[in-house]
């Protein structure tokens, strides 16, 4: 998890991006002059009518001052003539930015662009090759047939049915994701397909152009001693810390298997009401019953999950045992 946050990596790719876009509009620019000359004097005419201007204004010279702002519009007027007898767009000489909001720099007026967040996080899914879960653990490989028909009679329904319900929940989750504050809690035994439907509405969240981070308790919580207690080894904590409490949604795995300390316990609970406060989605997975996590986790920690997610059980036999077998 150290190199989640590879921030001077992902600034560097910036400056290329930059540097690429500067070269376009070069080349483009050169292709233009090569066709038509008039627009490279008229740009050389206007930036020194540009200059003059400023000058005029200091002298409080007004009058010569709106002379050659009406020669600057003729000048435009006349380039944007030339452009379109050659079919070439008025935009053609802007430069062309991957991120137009922040101009491929990773900040809008001292504040982190999303698409800043969603490269780390992306750095970190080409650590722990996440991607390729992906590939393989979406809405279209989910497959109904490891569900039993038959109905469990501690929980009054069966399997497959209820298979079925998270199914329509979690696409409803997805299509109510920008207009619509929710938190889901999955549960139950082993092997069910709860890390499954987490990939499922991670992977569709991420196409619909939102930051989603998929981190499990354990390594969460390392990261979080690691914040805590070893800062010097941790490249840019603050950005890291940062990220579990701004990213869209927030999906922590596996919950119950981590190492938890009263430190690491408090982190937790922060990062979870800070999330709530700020009406952003967290989903939690755990092997933990509601009474279970009732015993392992703080009062404060379990009032927030349990009066702000929905719950819901998966059931039936472990999907990894069935694969054998069928």
């Amino acid at each position: 998890m150290k190199n989640i946050n590879a921030f001077k990596e992902c600034l560097r790719e910036y400056e290329k991006d930059r540097e690429e876009a500067a070269n376009l509009l070069l080349k483009r620019r050169e292709q233009v002059y090569s066709k038509l000359p008039r627009v490279k004097e008229i740009e050389v005419l206007v930036n020194s009518y540009a200059i003059e201007i400023i000058k005029l204004s200091m002298s409080k010279n007004a009058e010569k001052a709106n002379e050659l702002k009406e020669l600057i519009k003729n000048l435009e007027a006349e380039k944007k003539a030339l452009l379109e007898s050659a079919n070439i767009s008025h935009d053609y000489f802007e430069t062309i930015y991957k991120c137009q909001n922040c101009k491929d720099t990773g900040f809008v007026v001292a504040e982190r662009c999303p698409c800043l967040s969603q490269r780390l996080i992306e750095k970190y899914y080409e650590t722990c090759n996440i991607k390729n879960v992906f590939d393989k653990e979406n809405f279209d490989t989910f497959d109904i047939r490891y569900y039993s028909e038959e109905e469990s009679k501690a929980d009054g329904i069966s399997p497959k049915t209820k298979a079925k319900m998270i199914y329509r929940l979690a696409r409803d989750f997805v299509t109510n994701f920008d207009k619509e504050f929710s938190n889901l809690l999955f549960y139950g035994s082993p092997g069910l397909g709860k890390t499954f439907t987490c990939n499922c509405i991670a992977k569709e969240i991420l196409d619909k152009g939102n930051t989603v981070l998929y981190v499990t308790a354990p390594t969460l919580f390392k990261t979080i001693e690691e914040i805590r207690f070893n800062r010097s080894d941790v490249e840019n904590p603050k950005e890291l810390s940062e990220m579990f409490t701004t990213v869209d949604l927030l999906i922590i795995d596996d919950l119950g298997t981590e190492f938890s300390t009263i430190v690491t316990q408090t982190e937790l609970f922060s990062i979870i009401n800070t999330r709530l406060l700020a009406n952003l989605s967290t989903i939690i997975s755990t092997n933990l019953s509601p009474d279970e996590l009732r015993d392992n986790y703080s009062d404060r920690l379990v009032s927030r999950i349990f009066g702000n997610y929905e719950f819901q059980k998966f059931i039936g036999r472990d999907i990894r045992e069935l694969k054998r077998y069928m």
